[in-house]
Order: C-alpha cells, then sequence, then structure tokens
C-alpha cells in the first residue's frame, strides 16, 4: 500500500478541522479506520501472517478449537436448545469461524449453532466462512436482520479496536485532547480541549493524584458497545489487552499502539488510513459488574492442555512417519507457548458480562474458580 500526504481523506479530514475547528480523537479515528474507501481496514489492512498484526486465532487454530469447547459448553449450560445464537463481532476475515467449525464443536455438528460474522470492512468480509450455519453481517445490516436477542456475544480483540479518545491530567485537571490542523506541517496536531466534567471524570475512574502530563484513553465507544451487548445477549465475553488505569499510566503513552505490516508506525497522526491504531483497555472504566481473567487462565479452563497433550501423543507416536497429523500435533504444543506466555498473549484479560437482565455468577465463575 502506497499512502502520501494530501490524499482525499487527509483533504476532507483537512477542511473538517478548518470548518469547525479541532475534533474528537475518536472522530480521527472513527475516519483513519473505517472510512470506506481510505481508511485503515478499508484499503486492506486486516490481521494475519500476512496482515499487519496477529491475533490469537491467527496463531493457529488451537484458539478456535478452545473456543469451539466452550460454546459447547455454554450451549449446554443453557439446556441444549435447537437454536444457539452466536455473534462474533470483529470478526475480521473469518480466521476464528473457520477455526471453530474445523473443531467440530457437538453444537455445530447437531445443527444448532447459528454462527453469525460481524465485521465492518467489505475486504474482510469477503474472506468469511461460507457454511450452512454461519453468516456475513455487517453492524447495520445485523442489527436490520437479526434484532432479536441471542446467545452468545463473542469479541476478540474488538474494543481496543473501537475508536477512542484521550484525556490528560495537568496534574489537578483532566482535559479532554484533540486533533488539530497541521498547519503546513507533516502531522496533525493534539490540542489540549475543554476539561473534563466531574461526570466523566468519575464515570472512568481517572485519578486525580497521577503526574502532571499523565496520558489516558477515555473508552466512550467500547463501554457503550458492551452496555448495548448486555441488552441483546444472555452471555458476553470479549478477549483484549489492557490493564488498570496506573499501570497504563506509567506506561507514558505506550498504551496506544500502531501496526502496518507488523511493525510499529512512526507516527499515527501523519497520513490517516496508513496504519492500525489500538489501545489497551483501561479495565476499570468498561462496566465494572463482569468477571476478568487472563488469556492464560481462560483457555487453561476450557481445556487447552487437554488439547495440547492429545498433540504431543500424536506427534511422538507419528513423528517418525511424519505426515500433517503429525505436524497439526506438534503445531499445538507451539501455538499452546504463544497463547499462554504471561507477557504477551497469556496476559491478556478475557471478560465476561451476564445478560444486563439476568445479573449474577456467570459461567466463567465457576470455570476459573481456584482447584
Amino acid at each position: 500500500m502506497s499512502f502520501v500526504p494530501g490524499d482525499p481523506l487527509a483533504t476532507r479530514l483537512d477542511q473538517q478541522i478548518a470548518d469547525q475547528g479541532s475534533i474528537p480523537v475518536s472522530g480521527y479515528l472513527a475516519q483513519a479506520l473505517y472510512d470506506p474507501d481510505e481508511g485503515f481496514y478499508a484499503v486492506g489492512g486486516q490481521a494475519g501472517r500476512r496482515g499487519d498484526f496477529l491475533t490469537a486465532p491467527e496463531v493457529g487454530p488451537l484458539f478456535g478449537a478452545v473456543v469451539a469447547r466452550a460454546v459447547d459448553e455454554w450451549w449446554n449450560e443453557a439446556g441444549r436448545p435447537p437454536v444457539f445464537a452466536v455473534e462474533e463481532w470483529g470478526a475480521g476475515p473469518g480466521t476464528l469461524a473457520r477455526a471453530v467449525a474445523a473443531a467440530a464443536p457437538e453444537v455445530l455438528t447437531t445443527g444448532a449453532l447459528r454462527w453469525a460474522q460481524v465485521e465492518v470492512s467489505a475486504a474482510q468480509r469477503a474472506q468469511h466462512l461460507v457454511h450452512p450455519n454461519c453468516s456475513s453481517h455487517t453492524p447495520h445490516d445485523l442489527a436490520v436482520t437479526e434484532a432479536g436477542r441471542v446467545d452468545l456475544i463473542f469479541a476478540n480483540e474488538l474494543l481496543d479496536n473501537l475508536p477512542f479518545d484521550v484525556a490528560s491530567f495537568d496534574g489537578a485537571t483532566w482535559h479532554e485532547l484533540r486533533v488539530g490542523s497541521r498547519g503546513g506541517g507533516a502531522t496533525y496536531s493534539l490540542e489540549v480541549g475543554e476539561p473534563l466534567d466531574a461526570v466523566t471524570v468519575a464515570r472512568h475512574q481517572l485519578p486525580l493524584d497521577l503526574p502532571a502530563g499523565t496520558r489516558l484513553p477515555l473508552l466512550r465507544e467500547a463501554r457503550r458497545w458492551v452496555q448495548a451487548a448486555r441488552v441483546r445477549a444472555a452471555r458476553v465475553v470479549v478477549v483484549d489487552y489492557g490493564a488498570d488505569a496506573r499501570t497504563l499510566a506509567a506506561r507514558d503513552g505506550g498504551w496506544l499502539r500502531t501496526h502496518v505490516a507488523h511493525e510499529a508506525s512512526a507516527d499515527w497522526l501523519s497520513v490517516p488510513g496508513s496504519c492500525d491504531i489500538t489501545t489497551d483497555l483501561a479495565i476499570e472504566q468498561l462496566p465494572d459488574d463482569g468477571i476478568a481473567v487472563t488469556q492464560a487462565a481462560w483457555l487453561r479452563g476450557y481445556g487447552i492442555d487437554e488439547l495440547v497433550d492429545e498433540g504431543r501423543a500424536i506427534w511422538e507416536a507419528q513423528a517418525g512417519i511424519g505426515g500433517l497429523a503429525a505436524l497439526k500435533g506438534r503445531s499445538r504444543i507451539r501455538e499452546a507457548e504463544a497463547l499462554l506466555d504471561p507477557s504477551g498473549m497469556g496476559g491478556f484479560v478475557v471478560l465476561e458480562w451476564p445478560s444486563a437482565e439476568d445479573g449474577g455468577t456467570s459461567g466463567l465463575a465457576r470455570v476459573m474458580a481456584p482447584k
């Protein structure tokens, strides 16, 4: 992909800022990431080894196999209904759906599973799994065609990619940063906007005893997404990277991540649409009645070690013969190392919320109880 300053997306942003003054960071990100013509995901940005970054499903099929086991368990907990509706938001190119289907969970083989892949990017929807029990949607057409309640909404590395805002602390007051004009320079500027009101500071639990100059993400859109998902689903499960606000504050802005071709981009404000832009989640900004565990704990709770042991046994029995089965068995061992690494994906957080109507303790708490 080739990008140059002054492309039409940048021209439109320039005009927008000239007309109305500085714009919210979330407004800039919405266009830089999701503009239908020149946003990062419209021009080919995506997860995958040949893409721009790796998520757990792209490490290999093992993550999807564990998700398949979890979905089977949740289906059984629900009483094995004849239809078990799942929405996967931020489905990307459909890698997770393909891995779940390949794992052949009972809920799928009995015909009960209805798996909806939900993705904004048309380029990625074109790669979605085609299967009688699996469909492809934009968020808009899903709202029109599938308006009823569902059993599960699942999202892997979605919330970090929703447009976010940025708050800056001056030692006494939190202000919202805004994107201003380039003023003849190569990059857009970040300008200090109005002070955040007390309600916003309290809702997002922004600490008031941090050093001046501290910046933190404001997860307005992520919070709204969780609240809306809980209205529609009996269970909401998201997997992402994040930490508490004080941990993020200590990263001195390192919580804002950029990706293009598996490398960090030099400046996310230079050429809109040229890179992926994400944030570590400030966990306390999300609804606080859910349950959080590490990805490593969640994967172990739903049987990753058993799957790895099966793979190891196949590899040890067939290594001398070779063949695809042996290689797949060995691959499980390597994939598990990446997925469980506490300094990497294993340290990601899995959050689960029950339906907004149900409340109470979820199945995750039972599965993750100390043994």
